[in-house]
């Protein structure tokens, strides 16, 4: 069985489509949001953000050449992001949790 076909990994690949779609549907209508709608949003990033973590973390666990390709493809990105190893993906994941962390302390001041 692929990795892809694991009931599992398809759900939360769903999950974090759906958690994507979300934050993109808001994060130009952030500045104008009130505290509340600001805090589910920081929320959902929040949630998009573990469960990236967590595929990344399954992906690099399994065998299979799809989940490594995915894997691959990840770290290319991270390599364009100015990173210059594999190893830096989860620094980039440690940063963004950091950086949503840092937006709801700043919130809670507001």
């Amino acid at each position: 069985m692929s990795f892809f076909d694991s009931d599992i990994v398809r759900n939360e690949m769903l999950e974090i489509n759906s958690l994507q779609q979300r934050v993109y549907d808001n994060v130009f209508e952030y500045p104008l949001m009130s505290k509340d709608k600001k805090l589910e949003h920081i929320e959902v990033l929040q949630e998009l953000l573990e469960k990236q973590k967590l595929l990344y973390v399954r992906l690099s666990l399994s065998d299979d050449p799809e989940a490594k390709e995915l894997k691959s493809r990840i770290e290319e990105s991270v390599i364009m992001m100015g990173m210059s190893n594999e190893s830096n993906v989860n620094v980039v994941f440690d940063n963004l949790t950091r950086m949503v962390e840092s937006m709801k302390k700043e919130l809670d001041r507001a």
